[in-house]
Order: C-alpha cells, then sequence, then structure tokens
C-alpha cells in the first residue's frame, strides 16, 4: 500500500520540478536551454506584463517561466543560426512545449514569425556580454 503512493508522489515532485524550477542567482549565468518558442500576440499589445511594464511588440523583450525579471538572454534560432538579445519582463509561456514566448520584434528577427514557432537555445548573459 506504501508503495503506489511513493510512486505518484515520486512522479508530481517530477512533473513539477521540470514544468518551473527556479532558477537561483547563483546558476543563473550558467543557464541555457533548449526547446521550442512561440511569440505574443499583437492582441497583448499595451497589457500590463508580469513585471508591472507595459507590453510592446515592437521592444525586444520574452516571458519565461523562471528566470528573474530583468535578466538578458540570448535566443539562438537552431534552423537559421540567427541570434538576438531579448530581456525578461513576464511569465510564460504556459505551456510545456514552448520554453519562452517572444515579443514579435524578438520573432522577427529570427526569422521565425511566418511558421509561430522554432526550435531555439536560450543562454543567459552577463551585462556586459556581446
Amino acid at each position: 500500500m506504501r508503495k503506489p503512493v511513493l510512486i505518484t508522489l515520486a512522479m508530481i515532485a517530477a512533473c513539477s520540478a521540470a514544468w518551473a524550477e527556479p532558477v537561483t542567482p547563483a546558476h543563473h549565468a550558467l543557464f541555457s536551454q533548449t526547446g521550442r518558442a512561440s511569440y505574443y500576440a499583437t492582441a497583448l499589445e499595451g497589457n500590463l506584463t508580469a513585471d508591472g511594464s507595459i507590453f510592446d511588440g515592437d521592444a525586444f523583450t520574452a516571458a519565461h517561466r523562471s528566470l528573474p525579471f530583468g535578466t538578458v538572454v540570448r535566443v539562438t534560432n537552431l534552423a537559421n543560426g540567427r541570434m538576438v538579445k531579448v530581456r525578461v519582463n513576464d511569465r510564460g509561456p504556459f505551456t510545456r512545449r514552448m520554453v519562452i514566448d517572444l515579443s514579435e520584434a524578438a520573432a522577427r528577427e529570427l526569422g521565425m514569425f511566418r511558421r509561430g514557432i522554432a526550435k531555439v537555445t536560450l543562454k543567459v548573459l552577463k551585462a556586459d556580454q556581446p
């Protein structure tokens, strides 16, 4: 009887850790991630983001589930090698299939605007890193 409960608890812990594991400042500079990116719809233009700023599709910003607000991330489109730097100012994406939601400007720069999604690599940058 104890075994099913332990298995269930282990499964829940594993799923929650993969969903939104916080990135601590000590691990912040080492953080990289590969997965799919999507971008915000223009219908959200002017709405408040999670950090309290107003969403602007022309700014190079992004939503990430766990990176601290203000973190600068280099996003690389693995299909074409194009890169862009974005600042995390919102939370999301709220689907497990995606690792980051980008502004429209960032999506255009990466060459993923028409498809709507792209496989990307994320790398947290230091303030002085190109």
